[in-house]
């Protein structure tokens, strides 16, 4: 099967040498954090004891040479898209910024039409005007791994029914 191939080199893990204990880890470290936001899948993670201790890679992310996930978004200046350059990102570069969601809308020239834009900013959801977002994501997919990207309508299943695939 291609996608569990392709699903399997993109999973991480916080188990190993150095790394946590499946036995003693708490629910705090199993949660979905916000900064996994375009990194890490929220929804795709084994049951039972390693459940929220192996993950899956977001489907637009990847990994840097220091070993800090990133993931990609078009910048945003005076209320225009540029399409020409993916920004790579870590969750630590992102503070301070407004990212809005791909799904916006522009015009012909990459100018938001919206009046209002709902952004994330430092873990919060804010409401502003175009010419104050920085960044926009570069796909709706973006937040879900590879997997979790091929199921239908994902937005609008109930959360257990997508937990099961």
């Amino acid at each position: 099967n291609p996608l569990a191939e392709i699903a399997n080199k993109r999973r991480v893990t916080s188990l190993g040498p150095g790394g946590l204990n499946r036995d003693t880890a708490q629910f705090e470290v199993r949660d979905v954090h916000a900064t996994h936001y375009g990194r890490i899948c929220p929804i795709e993670t084994p049951e039972g004891q390693n459940i929220g201790l192996i993950l899956n890679l977001a489907s637009y992310s990847k990994v840097d040479d220091y070993g800090f996930i990133q993931t990609p978004y078009y910048a945003v200046e005076d209320g225009i898209v540029n399409y020409d350059k993916v920004h790579w990102m870590t969750a630590v570069q992102e503070y301070g910024f407004k990212f809005a969601q791909s799904s916006i809308t522009v015009d012909d020239d990459n100018r938001i039409i919206d009046e209002t834009i709902t952004v994330r900013k430092d873990h919060e959801f804010l409401i502003v005007k175009p010419e104050e977002v920085d960044y926009i994501e570069v796909s709706s997919k973006q937040m879900t791994s590879i997997a979790s990207s091929t199921i239908p309508f994902l937005e609008n299943d109930d959360a257990n029914r997508a937990l099961m695939g």
